[in-house]
């Protein structure tokens, strides 16, 4: 018998996670632990799965380095069902309209922004438009299947994926287009439109602020916005940079990088997605059994 057959599997849902770079930090300071064989972390039903040699007291360790880094974990019990409903005592009213807000702002201005990317004839502002409807819709999938369990979730995580994909594949081709037929920016409206997405973020930032400790989901969405915030400031040196310079170039490469953001975090999603559902699908047969 190999030692990876006696390694014990462990669940834990993790809170704090919002992007594959996360996920890789939390598997590489489990693996970091003596005794830890393995450790997978999915950032589409934010659990990590943890296997350890058998006989080691490892799993302490592993809650401190990983707790360490800023995230919590709660573990999940061997045979605990995965289409059991989890505790919802943190979702409160005012946390599911904190959440709705962000939906509506995030959707809202989204659609604001595609009209306005074309009329400023910005590729910057359109991808950060796509930006901001799949964090819409991301956010709302998470908010109505905060009670789901694991196969549920895994389904609503991979139509994300598969949403974000569509989405970054749009932006990849429509820049790819500009890059053939230049057409200059009005960098006075992009700026302007830039400057309005960084204060819609901040606000859903600061809406958030209060609940980012409570759910997995609002934490998420919290550092989305934060995130995205950023995005916001790159698109309004990006219209700095085609006033100064007087070429469409600055906006196509932030239009580049934000579309390629949306085409990893697709991938991520829908590789952790289609891995959650191998768990749950293997999972099902053990549960009945008992």
């Amino acid at each position: 018998m190999t030692k990876t057959d006696t390694a014990e599997a462990v669940r834990y849902r993790v809170t704090g996670m919002d992007c594959s770079a996360c996920a890789a930090k939390i598997e590489a300071a489990a693996r970091s632990v003596a005794g830890v064989r393995d450790a997978k972390v999915s950032i589409a039903s934010q659990e990590m799965i943890l296997r350890t040699e058998e006989g080691t007291a490892a799993l302490p360790e592993v809650e401190r380095s990983i707790t360490g880094l800023g995230y919590r974990l709660a573990r999940i019990d061997a045979d605990e069902d995965d289409d059991k409903v989890p505790d919802l005592s943190h979702v409160t009213t005012a946390y599911k309209r904190a959440l709705w807000i962000v939906v509506l702002l995030n959707a809202g201005y989204g659609v604001v922004e595609i009209v306005g990317g074309f009329l400023a004839g910005s590729q910057a502002v359109k991808a950060d438009a796509l930006d901001f409807i799949g964090d819409g819709v991301i956010s709302f999938l998470g908010l109505i299947a905060v009670s789901w369990g694991l196969a549920a979730r895994a389904k609503a995580a991979l139509l994300q994926g598969i949403f974000l994909g569509v989405l970054g594949a749009g932006a990849l081709l429509a820049t790819a287009y500009r890059v053939l037929v230049h057409q200059q920016p009005e960098a006075q409206l992009m700026g302007g439109l830039a400057l309005i997405g960084l204060a819609l973020n901040v606000m859903a930032a600061v809406v958030l602020l209060q609940h980012r400790q409570r759910d997995a989901n609002a934490r998420a969405v919290w550092l989305f916005s934060r995130n995205d915030a950023i995005g916001n400031i790159a698109v309004v040196i990006a219209a700095l940079l085609v006033a100064w310079t007087q070429t469409p170039w600055p906006d196509l490469v932030v239009a580049l990088v934000i579309a390629a953001l949306f085409m990893q975090s697709s991938f991520s999603i829908i590789r952790d997605a289609r891995n959650d559902l191998s768990e749950a699908a293997r999972a099902r047969p053990a549960t009945s059994a008992h």
